[in-house]
């Protein structure tokens, strides 16, 4: 099954419950998984992947609800207060819990204090890639730095919005290589990578899975990847800790949380549901169809990440004086 085909299927499953039985996180009603961002995206779909893969753990139902709005900040709030009994809990992505709490002046919640992490669930690093504005004898970092210094103009990188991971990754690199990069960003992966194929801008930051499908079209190439190891979806392409850039490390991820007070009994055992369902041939495959690596954590390991993650990014977007616009 193809990518696109495995989106139409997974869009179309678990909307409504899931009645199994089996070993059980939660008995006595439906449980849901809440989702930030509407039907049939990427966030939506992983949802949805892993929420069939739990269904053995949910006798009462398990159903994946959308509340998309805010960029995702609604769903965060809605499952802040939600009871803290375990039915409801957030599949969340990176940025909400890591960058948001930097870029906007006020926030409704406090991703440490308000939430109990439970499993991290998948990772992603992000392509760095040019396109056919960009000479093809540019092939490494350091060559793209050396063309950036001669063309100031056209040094620029587009990223899928402003004030998530994408964006700040490229600050960071512009600021370890010491050039100055024009930052656009774009209203998704699809219109950023549309004008880096048509050489409307030299560059762009995506998540690994957006990048592969257009490689065959030959007009972008990946110089680095942001992992702190390289990408198994592109093994040959170097790491820009590789490439001289140790400080240049961002990944993406996607991960499970509760409401604060959570019983740390509930926490466990979902977060025991959720790395069986990580472990599954069916997953490791399904996933990697969006160039996701499954993750397998405990809920202590996820709230290191989450915090250490926190921590980094911090510095980095009070120095871009960047401020995210309700």
């Amino acid at each position: 099954m193809d990518r696109r085909s495995l989106i139409k299927k997974i869009s179309l499953t678990t909307l409504s419950p899931l009645f199994y039985s089996g070993n059980s996180v939660a008995q006595e009603k439906i449980s849901r998984i809440i989702v930030g961002f509407p039907p049939g995206g990427g966030t939506d779909v992983a949802a949805r992947l892993l929420a069939e893969k739990m269904r053995t753990s949910y006798p009462s139902g398990l159903i994946v609800e959308n509340r998309p709005g805010a960029a995702a900040r609604l769903a965060v709030d809605y499952v802040k207060n939600a009871p803290p009994d375990g039915s409801t809990m957030l599949f969340t992505t990176d940025f909400a819990m890591t960058i948001y709490p930097h870029s906007f002046r006020k926030l409704s919640y406090d991703p440490i204090k308000d939430f109990a992490p439970v499993a991290a669930c998948a990772k992603t690093s992000l392509a760095f890639s040019v396109g056919p504005s960009v000479p093809e004898s540019v092939k490494t970092i350091a060559d793209f730095i050396a063309w950036s210094k001669a063309n100031p103009t056209q040094a620029a990188y587009a990223s899928t919005s402003a004030g998530a991971t994408p964006h700040f990754t490229g600050l960071m690199f512009s600021k370890s290589a010491g050039i100055s990069l024009l930052h656009v960003p774009y209203k998704g992966g699809a219109p950023a990578l549309q004008d880096l194929m048509g050489g409307q801008i030299a560059s762009s930051f995506n998540p690994v899975g957006e990048v592969i499908p257009q490689l065959k079209s030959g007009k972008i190439r990946v110089l680095a990847t942001t992992g702190a190891s390289r990408s198994k979806f592109l093994a040959t392409t170097p790491t820009f800790v590789e490439s001289g850039f140790k400080d240049v490390v961002a990944e993406v991820w996607l991960g499970v949380v509760m409401p604060s007070n959570t019983p740390t009994s509930v926490i466990q055992k979902t977060a025991s549901s959720i790395n069986e369902a990580l472990k599954t041939p069916e997953l490791v495959e399904a996933y990697s169809k969006f160039g996701m690596e499954t993750m397998v954590s405990s809920p202590e390991s996820f709230s290191a990440l989450i915090r250490n993650d926190l921590a980094m990014w911090g510095p980095i977007i009070k120095a871009s004086g960047f401020t995210a616009e309700d």
